[in-house]
């Protein structure tokens, strides 16, 4: 089979399996983004408290953390097209579930306070998925795609995330407006069987040989050595982990969009997507016109200025600036996104790929959830507003701390 060219902008998506992986993964992106918007909005409604935010994030994070290392070591171990498969079957479950809860014959019989408990039974369940749903995404890339091309299909996946993301979040924002939230689930349950079409049509991907057998926990310890003996991953992640911590002000963007700019769930869901907006244009972008050097260096500027444009979100009281603020913040992050998914693509050895994304996913994906937990503590203790523009200064605090720490990344160019 002849190879794409490297410097071809579209070498990866030519390849037809990837593209599969791609639709796939943008469907599914889109339902769980729908899923958290509608969540996000359906618990503020029944109870009226932003600190009931934050637990839907501590109820995922939770279990995804516990999960994380055991997932790692799994998915190395199994078939990696079987087990999305059996993740996304599962998301669509507890999806199913949440469209029952929604529907006004469970609101006629259940009490507003056990109908939110079990949103957040189930949004716990979901976080036992996403331990391995997401670490299994990231591995299929270094499977289908050739080496040569890894950085270019880093951003093609990043961009199919962000796309999806931003659709998802702006799309469930209009549906609970016309359908509400029963409606906004059912859609959401049809984008699991799309992507779980999209997904029988990949090759089945059989674990790599180990060198020996190797007990669970040996297995976990080899992952996780990898990752803090390689300075440049292990910086990437940290900055990035802290940065999502603090700088979670989209965990906010109920109580904004109601109550500070009074915009309703139109202009909520637009809200919410404007991170991911500027995400998409900054990923098409790197697509287009790669980064050749200092990439290390443009990190670093990147979290900062995502930090920036948090404190200024945090005291907008105009639609149009809150708007601009988030959507430069996803500008920025989207830098920082295609930087460390390519140090990890580049970096890491196929054999160890399953558990080496899933620390990723303790350092990364996690920090969503437990920065929309801090956020709704520091909404409770210090009010909305301030916890806000808290989370941006603690950023530029990291970015400091880490600048000094973590000069090997820093320096990294690829």
């Amino acid at each position: 089979m002849e190879l794409p060219e490297k410097n071809d902008p579209f070498a990866s998506v030519r390849i037809p399996e990837y593209r599969n992986l791609m639709f796939a993964r943008f469907t599914f992106i889109m339902a769980l983004r729908m899923m958290s918007t509608a969540v996000g909005w359906w618990i503020y409604e029944l109870t009226n408290a932003p600190f009931a935010i934050g637990i839907i994030g501590l109820s995922e994070v939770v279990p995804a953390l516990s999960m994380a290392l055991y997932a790692g070591h799994r998915i190395d171990l199994s078939e990696k097209r079987k087990l999305i498969l059996k993740c996304v079957f599962f998301y669509f479950c507890a999806a199913s579930v949440l469209l029952i809860l929604s529907m006004a014959l469970i609101g006629d019989h259940v009490g507003k306070h056990w109908i939110a408990i079990c949103i957040y039974m189930v949004i716990f369940c979901t976080g036992i998925i996403r331990s391995f749903s997401g670490p299994s995404f990231s591995t299929m890339i270094g499977y289908i795609v050739p080496r040569e091309i890894l950085q270019n299909a880093t951003t093609w996946n990043q961009g199919t995330w962000l796309s999806a993301s931003v659709t998802g979040h702006a799309t469930a924002g209009f549906l609970i407006a016309m359908m509400g939230i029963t409606g906004t689930l059912s859609v959401i349950c049809l984008l699991m069987i799309v992507a779980f079409i999209f997904l029988t049509r990949l090759k089945p991907k059989p674990p790599l040989p180990q060198t020996g057998e190797k007990k669970t926990w040996e297995s976990v310890k080899e992952g996780l050595r990898f990752v803090f003996k390689t300075k440049e991953l292990l910086g990437a992640m940290s900055l990035d982990m802290f940065a999502v911590l603090f700088g979670g002000a989209v965990a906010m963007v109920p109580v904004y969009a109601r109550d500070i700019l009074k915009i309703g769930s139109i202009g909520y869901g637009w809200l919410n997507a404007a991170s991911d907006i500027g995400s998409v244009c900054i990923v098409i972008l790197l697509t287009l016109s790669p980064m050749r050097k200092g990439q290390g260096r443009k990190l670093f500027l990147a979290v900062a200025g995502f930090g920036i444009c948090i404190i200024a979100f945090a005291f907008s009281e105009w639609f149009l600036l809150s708007f601009f603020a988030l959507l430069l913040s996803g500008m920025l992050d989207g830098v920082s996104v295609v930087v460390r998914g390519t140090i990890m693509q580049l970096k890491t050895p196929d054999h160890m790929r399953g558990r080496v994304m899933s620390v990723s996913s303790m350092f990364v994906n996690s920090s969503n959830e437990l920065g929309q937990f801090e956020s709704g503590v520091a909404a409770k203790l210090l009010g909305v507003v301030p916890s806000v523009a808290f989370g941006g200064c603690m950023t530029l605090l990291v970015v400091l701390i880490t600048w000094f720490r973590a000069p090997s990344l820093r320096k990294m160019e690829f």
